[in-house]
């Protein structure tokens, strides 16, 4: 289990509070109140019985402690909800209760209402996290740095293209969420075995009409032991959490007192150790390390849920738990990226002497381009080539080895050595990708508000 200690300075999301025992009877109670109503327009059970279990099927109106003391004496989870319901309702409609369903039908269909919910928060979450993440990229857009290939100085970039290929994955993230959507909110109520036998001739029709009450859709198979598009769903979270996992650990590098290029937001009073009163630690970018892996861990679990015995066994009672685990841990999360991204600051004075640790070698690719349309390019490659090497391993001035080669200062002048080895002169379309990188996330961050905004969703 990670240890998280920013919990205090960490906002909330209200994805644990979904998942709690007593949300979900609520959910589950509704479906309930659906299938009856439905029921009794199919002329399936007695009208004046659905209105008085449509008027049952309320939490308030139940009592939770002998629920809770039949969960245990059954050992099954809902009979005792559907016997305290039924004796509610009373005589003579309690009877009706659960007409021709089974658990799973009401179990799976309330928790996909749950899900729905979660899904909501966490689109809710994203759209800010981009919102943010177009703030960051513009004031990076042509902020100088160094580019890393392997640890080592590649060629110069500036901060914001590192923050558009950050917005590039969250946004197919939501992408991903949004296209599994109608797969992840669908009814079931096949029946004990997907036949709709306890349902007549109406079962496909009352399904439907089941789903349309609770703005689902309707499964085409209800088979209790499809959940592929319950997998699906902690698989995209499983891929969300690596990209979260890569932003936190691009942080947490950057972070470092060697680079000290970045700073996650370290609050006032913020202690970073008991006995080093110096330390700043990258708090929040561990946490998103270690949720992010347990999300990842929960991907085997989700997949092999999907195993099913025959029309049905207990693994997709199983598969809610791993769903519930990882919308939490993904709330949790993405509440961090939020404030890491938000509140990130900037250091551009390390950026340029980090730049310049390498005397100018970090430009060693414009260099050998300019030279090579004059002696061709695996000559150049060549001569600049062993420039750099002999700067790195005898420990020589870049820009004096190349001023000393006769086979460069016949083809190139000092200003134009010089100039070439700018590096704010080489970062190609970063400053544009940024910024083109800005405007997506805020027109995705926008149409996510607008659509959870909308009638349906």
């Amino acid at each position: 289990m990670t240890c998280r200690f920013t919990a205090g300075r960490v906002p909330a999301t209200g994805l644990t509070e979904l998942f709690g025992t007593v949300p979900r009877w609520r959910r589950w109670l509704e479906v309930e109140a659906a299938l009856a109503h439905c029921q009794a327009t199919a002329g399936l059970i007695p009208a004046e019985a659905a209105t008085a279990i449509v008027d049952a099927c309320r939490v308030e109106r139940l009592d939770l402690d002998r629920v809770r003391a039949d969960v245990v004496r059954m050992s099954h989870p809902l009979m005792p909800l559907i016997t305290e319901l039924s004796r509610v309702v009373g005589d003579p409609h309690g009877g009706w209760v659960h007409w021709g369903a089974t658990t799973q039908n009401i179990t799976q269909t309330g928790d996909v209402l749950v899900l729905r919910d979660a899904h909501d928060l966490l689109l809710d979450t994203l759209a800010r996290i981009l919102g943010s993440l177009a703030d960051l990229a513009e004031r990076g857009a042509d902020l100088p740095m160094a580019g890393r290939t392997h640890g080592q100085h590649a060629v110069p970039i500036t901060f914001g293209l590192k923050v558009a290929s950050w917005i590039d994955e969250i946004d197919r993230h939501v992408e991903r969420l949004w296209q599994l959507r109608p797969r992840l909110t669908m009814a079931i109520l096949g029946g004990a075995a997907g036949t709709f036998a306890s349902f007549g001739d109406r079962g496909p029709e009352l399904q439907a009409a089941v789903a349309d009450r609770l703005g689902l859709t309707p499964m085409a198979v209800p088979s209790r032991a499809v959940t592929d598009h319950l997998a699906e769903f902690v698989c995209v979270l499983g891929l969300l959490a690596g990209s979260c996992g890569r932003i936190a650990r691009e942080v947490y590098a950057l972070m470092s007192t060697e680079l000290g290029e970045v700073e996650e937001p370290v609050p006032s009073g913020t202690v970073g150790s008991s006995t080093m009163p110096q330390k700043r630690n990258p708090q929040l970018s561990q946490d998103v390390l270690g949720i992010t892996a347990e999300i990842r861990a929960l991907v085997p679990l989700a997949l092999e849920s999907m195993h099913n015995e025959h029309e049905a066994d207990h693994l997709p009672s199983a598969l809610f738990e791993t769903l519930a685990r990882a919308c939490v841990l993904t709330g949790d999360s993405l509440t961090r990226v939020e404030v890491i991204v938000s509140g990130l600051r900037l250091n551009p004075g390390r950026m340029r002497a980090n730049i310049d640790l390498s005397d100018g070698m970090i430009t060693a690719e414009a260099l050998m381009l300019e030279l090579g349309r004059l002696m061709g390019r695996q000559e150049a490659h060549h001569v600049v080539y062993e420039a750099a090497q002999s700067a790195a391993s005898e420990g020589r001035s870049f820009p004096e080895l190349l001023a000393a080669d006769p086979r460069i200062v016949a083809r190139l002048d000092a200003d134009t050595i010089d100039a070439l080895l700018r590096p704010d002169r080489h970062t190609g379309a970063s400053a544009a990708t940024a910024r083109a990188a800005a405007a997506a996330a805020r027109r995705t961050a926008s149409g996510t508000r607008a659509r959870l905004a909308g009638p349906g969703v």
